[in-house]
């Protein structure tokens, strides 16, 4: 009878070790894709936004930009410096400066430089909420496409401080976000 029962013992823990390989087995050959899957959504989940930097290229060229959210004293010398060594920059204008210096966006336009929109008031814009954002967006877009017609799509966050809200919000209005990779 014990030679019975030693044998029933094995047989409980042969099933126990075939049921172990079995969940392991089947574990292997399931857990990949679901752990695949759920690393794909946590990391579209925790994506972040981020504005352009830089654009690859195989030609040998730097974009030039400016923040025009200063006075107006250095625009003629300034514009004649890029007249002079035939260079095209982007200039990102505060619509508070379109408004106090008109004649300088149109002489700016009328050169050929892009035009940028840079908010209507300079305003740390990550602290905004999407409502706050749109209407800094619409209103430099407005004063400069009425002074100029032109339909702006370039946004530089004011200090260059940016959180997703600013670069999904100043998307949905139509606008690229661009940050300097190299200061003054």
């Amino acid at each position: 009878m014990q030679f019975f029962r030693a044998i029933h013992l094995k047989k409980k823990y042969v099933i126990l070790g075939v049921s172990v390989l079995a969940a392991i087995g089947l574990g292997a050959h399931f857990l990949p894709p679901v752990a695949e899957y759920t690393s794909a959504v946590l990391t579209a989940q925790t994506k972040r936004e981020l504005p352009i930097y830089c654009v690859q290229t195989d030609e040998k060229k730097v974009a030039i930009s400016f923040d025009a959210a200063w006075g107006a004293d250095d625009t003629d010398e300034l514009l004649q410096i890029l007249d002079d060594n035939d260079v095209t920059a982007t200039f990102f204008l505060c619509g508070y400066w379109v408004d106090k210096y008109p004649e300088e966006v149109e002489k700016i336009a009328a050169a050929g430089h892009d035009l940028g929109n840079h908010s209507a008031t300079h305003p740390h814009m990550s602290t905004l909420s999407s409502e706050q954002i749109t209407q800094e967006l619409q209103g430099c877009h407005e004063a400069v496409k009425e002074l100029t017609g032109i339909d702006m799509n370039l946004f530089r966050p004011p200090f260059g401080e940016y959180n997703d809200n600013v670069i999904r919000t100043a998307k949905e209005n139509g606008y690229y976000s661009i940050q300097w990779d190299v200061d003054t």
